[in-house]
């Protein structure tokens, strides 16, 4: 090697270090031993978590419990907005019978029970089925954070 060129500083052996002896142990023995955690236990086999959506694609007995909760609900919604619909289109002639006062009123050169039934009727229908549709997404929003939250 040339004198300008500094030597390579030598490795020095990792010093050994001796277990306690018994007699250091016994010395110790009043002093409470301190435990050092270092990491959780990574060597334990995890369950693996799948999403929700994977079980309804997958047709599990979770998947089939999320599916026949939301189908429940929107038959509830479905067979409230039919219901409501039903009684008051069902309503409309049981009420002319009950009323006949209100069969001689004219509107517009028109019977009353007429103009309602074939007039009136359509909007109520209309209505009712924007609501429905209003409900039903609401529903499903609902369904999918409920997925997504899992």
């Amino acid at each position: 090697m040339s004198p300008e060129q500094p030597r390579p500083a030598r490795r020095t052996p990792p010093q050994r270090v001796d277990p306690p002896r018994r007699a250091d142990l016994a010395r110790r023995a009043d002093v409470p031993r301190r435990v050092t955690v270092t990491s959780p236990r990574t060597a334990a086999a995890r369950r693996p978590r799948f999403p929700a959506t994977r079980e309804i694609d997958e047709q599990t007995g979770l998947g089939e419990v999320y599916m026949r909760s939301l189908l429940r609900t929107q038959f509830r919604l479905a067979l409230f907005v039919c219901t409501v619909l039903a009684c008051v289109i069902g309503g409309l002639p049981l009420l002319f019978l009950l009323m006949p006062d209100l069969r001689e009123v004219h509107l517009l050169g028109v019977p009353l029970p007429w103009a309602v039934l074939a007039g009136l009727i359509y909007p109520a229908f209309v209505i009712g089925a924007w609501l429905y549709v209003r409900q039903a997404e609401r529903n499903e929003r609902h369904f999918a954070e409920l997925v997504e939250r899992r």
